[in-house]
């Protein structure tokens, strides 16, 4: 294909999840219910801690800094996707695809950072209770997530800049987004270098944090080991039972999806841990720290309570 050819791409077309028309309209029902509840629940969370102040601590700052981040990430794919369920063609444009990569993937990439600091916090909680207030002030949550979303929005900007920097022999992606790996295969040049890039970058995102948190829980785990009390013990790790199950969602499918080599996955198989992790993960965040969390509940109480004494 000629270099003026490669040049003017002016869209892409997505396969999206399924090409039977049935099956379209039963994915954009489910789909559209998943969004709203992801939306409407991380919403919930950070208008609790708003107005709740209770909840006005550093777990709870990370913990609405992260809904947020949930909130941008869905809207980034979700409503194209379900606009797509319902369209023949199914098309965005080069600009557009470019905009949904860097944003999907700066917002991907600040999770990673934000659960690493978030594991941070609760080492300090548990490890030093005593000066969790001293250590853990206000300026130094505000740098720690600060930084999060500078790490985020800069490795996506480098990751992007890369990508759409490549002369485009293809305009079909298999996916329902522009995704990395599936625009990376629309290429047709040599694409060691980004293979590279993408795996440099998915150590330091994924894994570094993922280290971080390992490193975290182990001290946590000894710390709660020498609690004397079964009750402290119990309390000390239901501090940290959340958290540690949305770590456990959020690593395992992006080490699945981005550590292994480009080559080595099915489409298929990068579609729906994508969709897994793009979609159900977003969903299920407010969900395992409400119904898992008694000061949430605690605070969604105190709020409908005082709705109630207005309405009278």
């Amino acid at each position: 294909m000629g270099k003026e050819n490669q040049t003017w791409v002016s869209e892409f077309l997505l396969l999206g999840l399924s090409s039977d028309l049935g099956t379209q309209v039963s994915l954009f029902v489910l789909f559209l219910a998943m969004y709203l509840l992801t939306v409407l629940g991380n919403l919930l969370i950070i208008l609790l801690i708003v107005l709740d102040s209770r909840l006005h601590t550093p777990m709870y700052f990370f913990l609405s800094i992260l809904s947020f981040v949930d909130i941008c990430y869905t809207n980034s794919t979700v409503p194209q996707m379900l606009i797509h369920f319902l369209s023949a063609w199914k098309s965005i444009s080069f600009h557009r695809c470019v905009m949904q990569l860097y944003i999907s993937l700066a917002m991907g990439s600040t999770e990673f950072f934000l659960l690493g600091a978030m594991a941070y916090d609760r080492y300090v909680a548990v490890c030093y209770p005593l000066h969790y207030k001293v250590i853990m002030h206000g300026w130094l949550c505000l740098g720690l997530a600060s930084a999060c979303l500078t790490a985020g929005l800069t490795n996506s900007l480098m990751q992007t800049v890369m990508i759409f920097q490549l002369p485009f022999c293809h305009k079909v992606i298999n996916h329902f987004a522009c995704e990395i790996l599936a625009v990376l295969r629309l290429s047709c040049v040599d694409i060691s270098l980004n293979k590279v890039m993408v795996a440099i970058s998915g150590f330091l995102v994924i894994m570094l944090p993922c280290i971080l948190v390992l490193f975290s829980y182990a001290h946590i785990v000894a710390a709660i080991l020498r609690i004397r009390s079964s009750q402290g013990r119990r309390k000390a790790f239901g501090t940290c039972a959340s958290h540690l199950t949305v770590v456990s969602m959020c690593f395992g499918t992006a080490i699945f999806t981005y550590m292994r080599p480009v080559g080595r996955s099915s489409a298929g198989q990068e579609k729906m841990v994508a969709l897994f992790y793009a979609v159900v993960t977003p969903m299920l965040n407010p969900l395992i720290y409400s119904l898992r969390n008694n000061d949430v509940i605690g605070a969604l109480k105190r709020v409908l309570e005082k709705l109630k004494e207005k309405t009278r």
